[in-house]
């Protein structure tokens, strides 16, 4: 699917980012090119460190930022396949600074866009949160909208060969300001805070992350939004599984977070298909049929009204699943 083909990935120094040039290296060693645009050096440096150009010949380090349309077409010129990852995510940040947020997942989503249609890229797949879906903070609200300039792209496509589609998960085990790296450190003092004793969270690791974006650059239709299946777990289980022995304090919930988080609404069920691995939010105004797109990919739709939630997720992982799965990732980052 890679081989002789030349990729860009936006955010390319991200937790994802790392995850996915390893997969791609590893797995693809013959393919042509491979641009990671950021717009931190320091980080490209670093990655520099284990991803070298001279061991990697195919590898190009791009310095750039989304909010740049210029840059950005410069980048992607002789461009086949783009992967944007590039967002600023944290919640809070997002509502203090609302419109540095808008301009980064917004603006830069559609400079993304642009890009990609002046440059003859042929398949883009942009990375999306769970916070996009009935979205109550600005983070989630700014994934939505990028969400939609995504899937609204394919119909500005004209006679190109292009498809443009958006993968939407939850939260990555692991990834830098995530709950159990804040947990960890936070141990040793004997207490960690608990937003609400009832809060659940989706949970996917980055190899599965990294696995469903490059599924979807090889089968996407184009305007899906596709969403994994996934297990759940609980707050209060992430702080037992990671330090049985701390206090839970019970901090309240913050500014712009949910309880549960959803993926797939109600009112998204009327136009998604269950894919077996995946669901998929189709366009409501696509150039396909749900129909021909449930015969291609042996899909079916799902029942009226039918939601994907974390809190009412049939597939929850234990304690002891969570341990493993953290003991798991930290000796990776070892």
């Amino acid at each position: 699917m890679l081989s002789g083909k030349s990729l860009l990935i936006t955010g390319g120094t991200g937790s994802f980012g790392k995850a996915f040039i390893r997969t791609v290296l590893a797995r693809y060693p013959d393919i042509h090119r491979l641009v990671i645009y950021s717009r931190d050096e320091l980080k490209q440096f670093e990655m520099a460190q284990e991803f070298s150009p001279q061991e990697y010949p195919a590898l190009r380090y791009f310095i750039g930022d989304v909010r740049d349309e210029n840059r950005l077409r410069r980048a992607m010129q002789r461009i086949d396949l783009v992967v944007h990852a590039a967002a600023l995510k944290q919640v809070p940040a997002a509502e203090y600074n609302p419109f540095e947020c808008i301009k980064t997942n917004i603006l830069g989503a559609q400079n993304v866009i642009e890009a990609a249609l002046d440059n003859g890229v042929k398949r883009v797949v942009a990375l999306s949160t769970d916070k996009a879906a009935a979205p109550i903070n600005l983070y989630g609200a700014t994934k939505l909208c990028s969400d939609k300039l995504f899937v609204a792209a394919n119909n500005i496509r004209g006679a190109r060969d292009l498809r443009l589609s958006v993968v939407r998960y939850g939260n990555v085990m692991g990834s830098r300001g995530s709950v159990i790296p804040f947990f960890q450190s936070r141990a040793a003092s004997g207490v960690l805070p608990i937003t609400h004793p009832d809060m659940t969270r989706f949970n996917i690791s980055l190899e599965e992350g990294v696995q469903m974006v490059l599924w979807a650059l090889q089968n996407a239709w184009g305007g899906e939004v596709l969403v994994p299946k996934i297990p759940s777990y609980r707050i209060t289980d992430v702080a037992k599984a990671i330090a049985p022995e701390c206090k839970q304090e019970i901090v309240g919930v913050r500014p712009g977070e949910k309880i549960h988080e959803e993926m797939i609404t109600p009112s998204d069920s009327t136009h998604t298909v269950d894919l077996g691995e995946y669901y998929a939010i189709l366009p409501m105004a696509g150039h396909y049929s749900i129909e021909a797109y449930c015969d291609k990919f042996s899909a079916h739709r799902v029942p009226a009204g039918f939601s994907y939630n974390s809190g009412s997720n049939p597939d929850f992982l234990d304690v002891d699943a969570l341990r493993t799965l953290i003991n798991g990732e930290t000796q990776k980052a070892a």
